[in-house]
């Protein structure tokens, strides 16, 4: 994974970072292979993180590579998760963070974190131990621990 380029796009869609990378980037120890970014729904939204992702050539992951595919906002309008392949790695796509809610409540949540030379929204960490606790897979839980220790060695 390109996490820089990945990263880029994200900032200039105006997505938030959820899921792995944001633990990560809150000092976890989690290995994650994908970003998952939470982005609008509205058409300017959706405008802008197509453009910001075109040039990562996306692909729709799990599919047959090679069928017909447009990557456009009419495309990503109605489905909640879209899952991508892209030539900087894999990235998903949500509107709805569980725990948390739409990309309103989750930009709320968020704050900026400055990663190499690109400042980028990440949602905060009660949000997303909120957002962990929420999905309650099991490697949710197994995560759940060591950001509540991160939050608690922060003082929170």
């Amino acid at each position: 994974m390109h996490a820089d380029r990945l990263l880029r796009a994200a900032a200039d869609a105006e997505a938030v970072v959820v899921g792995g990378l944001a633990a990560v980037l809150h000092g976890a120890s989690y290995v994650t292979v994908d970003l998952d970014l939470c982005v609008p729904r509205e058409e300017a939204g959706r405008e802008r993180l197509v453009a910001a992702v075109a040039p990562l050539h996306p692909y729709p992951r799990g599919i047959e590579p090679g069928l017909p595919f447009v990557w456009d906002a009419r495309t990503i309008r109605d489905a909640d998760l879209f899952r991508l392949t892209t030539e900087a790695g894999d990235l998903d796509l949500l509107k709805h963070v569980p725990g948390v809610g739409d990309y309103e409540a989750v930009r709320a949540r968020s704050e900026e974190v400055v990663v190499g030379q690109t400042a980028v929204r990440v949602l905060s960490l009660d949000a997303l131990i909120d957002a962990k606790r929420a999905m309650g897979r099991p490697k949710d839980v197994a995560l759940l621990n060591e950001l509540e220790a991160l939050r608690a060695l922060r003082g929170a």
